[in-house]
This record gives structure tokens, sequence and C-alpha cells, in this order.
């Protein structure tokens, strides 16, 4: 039996002062353009310096833990993250502290790759740096199917589709397999026939290929075939964060209106009785063996 939870997230920063540092905890051992990494601050400094990430992390701690309660279940709730305080390393320094021998580790992406295996290595990596003390960590299923995530995600789909009113197309933003599953899932949940699943936050050199259709030509060409509002649902992420209110709320909302598109961005399922409700039932389902 699991006798902790670990909450295993990015991270982002919370101030000015933390925008320079935050970027190269993410990019270290990548040879990235100063050019480049200036621009992406500049990014964060539109908004005080300050992701959105990390307190959205802390309203669904909180909220999870009044699920677990109600629930009867009694498992301290611990949070670390990969590139800014808390780090991952120093949580579970205090878990050792704690005397926790076993965690189970709620990983904040929902998806694959560069989300779940780097935060894993991220993970096992602050296991060795605090030693023989340190707890085992094993990780909850992936969730991009299960119904609360749907749910939550339909729910908010629904809700931008009221917002757009009638004739919206749909786009969804991010990962191959299984966000095509989800997208799937989510729209057919949402009661919809006519939506399609792009790609977001292009990064690297031209030459490097990208996943396709990007939203931005996917918007050139809705407007093109005489669309006039298009809903955009994140199913790629968990919470707001920079990819989120600046690549859509900021530079995909941008280009729509230059096109004379209406646009509407769906919330992220953060916080969504469903989606907390997925995480206990994950965790049940655990400690149950």
């Amino acid at each position: 039996m699991a006798d902790a939870l670990l909450v295993v997230s990015f991270g982002g920063p919370e101030g000015q002062d933390d925008v320079i540092p935050f970027l190269q905890n993410v990019l270290r051992g990548r040879q990235v353009p100063a050019e480049r990494v200036e621009e992406v601050a500049s990014h964060y400094r539109r908004f005080g310096g300050v992701s959105p990430i990390n307190s959205q992390v802390r309203a669904l701690i909180a909220a999870l833990r009044d699920e677990l309660a109600a629930s009867h279940i009694d498992l301290p709730v611990y949070w670390g993250n990969r590139n800014w305080h808390p780090f991952l390393s120093d949580t579970i320094q205090q878990m050792a502290v704690d005397g926790r021998q076993r965690a189970l580790a709620f990983i904040t992406s929902p998806y694959s790759y560069s989300g779940r295996r780097q935060y894993l290595d991220d993970v096992e990596a602050a296991r060795v740096k605090v030693g023989d003390r340190a707890p085992v960590v094993e990780e909850l299923p992936v969730f991009y199917n299960h119904p609360g995530f749907v749910e939550a995600n339909a729910d908010n789909l629904r809700a931008a589709l009221a917002a757009a009113g009638a004739g919206a197309a749909v786009a969804s933003a991010e990962y191959v397999a299984q966000v095509t599953e989800t997208a799937r899932l989510v729209a057919r949940q949402a009661g919809l026939a006519n939506w399609c699943l792009v790609y977001q936050s292009r990064s690297g050199p031209p030459t490097q290929p990208w996943l396709e259709p990007d939203i931005g030509e996917h918007l050139q060409a809705l407007a093109h075939n005489g669309v006039a509002k298009v809903v955009v649902a994140p199913i790629g992420f968990i919470s707001d964060h920079m990819e989120v209110i600046y690549d859509l709320d900021v530079q995909a909302r941008e280009m729509a209106e230059g096109l004379g598109l209406t646009f509407v961005r769906a919330a992220t399922v953060g916080t969504a009785p469903a989606f907390v409700r997925m995480i206990r039932q994950l965790i049940e389902t655990a400690q149950d063996g």
C-alpha cells in the first residue's frame, strides 16, 4: 500500500526574476540561441513573469485533498516540479524525512514520451539524489482516454461552443495516437461531428519536422472555406500555462481575428469535478493492487 501521493508537474516562474533561471532549467543541455531564449522570456514577461501552472496545480491539490477526505482515503499529498520550485528532489527529500516509503505519482501530462517518460526520468533522478531513504515511486496509469478526463474536456468544449454560438468549427491541440483517441472521445461526448485535430507551439529549427496540421494553417483554411467561428480545445494539457495563455490566447486568437474568425478557447480541465474524481479512482485502483 502506498503511504503518499506525489503530484508531478512541469513548474513555472512566479515573478519576473524567475523567468530566465526557469528557462535555463527547461533548456539545460540544449543549444538554444540567446535570441530565442529572450523571445520566449518575453512571453512570460507579458504576464508579469508569472505562469498560471503553479497556481492551478495548487488548486488541483486542494480539490484532490477534499476529494480524498470525502472518500475517507488517508493519503498525504506532496508536490514536486521538474523545472521550478518546489523541485522534485526537495519534495522527495521531505518525503524521506517524513518517513514515506512508497508513493503513487500522478503525472500531470496525459500522454506519453515528452510528457510522462521525461517526468518519470526526473523522478528517478531525484530519488537517486536523495539516496537510500527515498521512497519508491510508482506512477498512476495514463488517463488520456479515462471517462473522467473525457467528460471534463467535453463539458468545457460544450461551454465554449455555447459561447461561440452556432456554426463554429472545432480544432483540438496536441499528441498523435493517444491524443487522436482523446479528441475522438471528447468530440463524441460533446455531440460533435465537425472537428479537426491540429498541433500548436512549433519549436526547433525550420528544418525539423513538426506535427501537422499546424493550428495557424488550419485557421487560414477555415477562413478560406467560409467558416465564421472556431472553438479551440487544448486537450493536450490539464491546466493553463504559457503554451495556452500565449500561444493560443494571444497568437492564435490574433491570427483568427485577423482572418475574420470569432475565436473561443475551451478551458483546460483544471479542477473539474469529473477530473478530480478520476484521480481519486486511479488511486483507489492502485491501492487495491
